[in-house]
């Protein structure tokens, strides 16, 4: 059986849970190796899942899964990270910038300690892991960044209710526009975001329960557009903020009644678009 990932190594921040988990068993699903970096070790009573859970998920699918407690805050635990990486699996061959932090929250009802916390994991924990894993990508057939960030759409509008969490988010964005350039026809980095709600804990817990999360999306729509942008020639496809339903769409994919929750409902749009 040819899989089209075979092989390939694919370190995902974030990956516990949600969209990052989603894409690693994606591409789990194809032969890649898949490296799951993010911090929760121990269950938690609001965010089930944790490294180990979603190594074993990833293994069931036909990859294999090297779990690291990392918290990308930390750049020695960043470097050490990409250091076992290659020691165990070879090389990198893939980064996915999935790890976030958000607080929907306006100028005044955001504390310094939790808008540094959404700069740090954001902004520049995207930056920090992309330095950690570029000299490794340099080296791959054919490398690519992927950070699940918006469109930068300068639109007062997407400021002016959550202006940090916007800032923090539009970092990962301008890592996207920046790196791009710096190493065209190199590494190919690119930006995708969800066109409406996905259905995480994050939504869950943040957003309004279920109700919101019924007329979400499931995660897989955001792992299978991951797919097809990260089987692209890494030398011609770079610096696109691509839109989840867009890339399906364009591949052929027209039913995207099956990644919804709740088919035919009414869907909440996300942020940015």
């Amino acid at each position: 059986m040819n899989r089209r990932f075979e092989g390939k190594t694919v370190f995902i921040t974030g990956g516990s849970r949600g969209i990052g988990k989603s894409i690693g068993e994606r591409l789990g699903r194809e032969g890649a190796n898949v490296v799951i970096a993010a911090k929760t070790a121990e269950e938690h009573p609001k965010l089930p899942g944790t490294i180990f859970s979603a190594a074993k998920e990833i293994e069931a699918a036909g990859g294999k899964a090297l779990p690291l407690q990392v918290d990308i805050r930390d750049e020695n635990a960043v470097y050490a990270a990409v250091e076992q990486t290659v020691k165990t699996f070879g090389g990198i061959d893939i980064l996915v910038n999935n790890a976030s932090a958000i607080s929907l929250t306006g100028t005044l009802h955001t504390p310094m300690k939790r808008y540094d916390l959404m700069n740090q994991v954001n902004a520049r924990g995207t930056f920090l892991c992309s330095q950690a894993c570029l000299p490794h990508l340099l080296k791959a057939d054919n490398p690519h960044i992927l950070n699940i960030s918006p469109p930068l759409n300068m639109e007062a509008r997407w400021f002016a209710n959550h202006v940090a969490y916007t800032i923090a988010k539009y970092g990962m964005s301008m890592c996207v526009l920046g790196m791009a350039e710096e190493f065209k026809g190199k590494v190919g980095v690119n930006a995708l975001w969800p066109r409406t709600a996905i259905a995480t804990a994050a939504v869950q817990n943040l957003l309004g329960g279920d109700e919101v999360v019924s007329r979400c999306r499931k995660p897989e729509i955001m792992a299978d557009a991951a797919y097809f942008i990260l089987s692209q020639d890494a030398k011609t496809v770079s610096g696109n903020f691509f839109i989840d339903d867009e890339v399906l769409v364009k591949n052929g994919i027209t039913d995207l009644d099956v990644y919804a929750v709740t088919p035919g409902v009414e869907l909440v749009p996300d942020f940015f678009i």
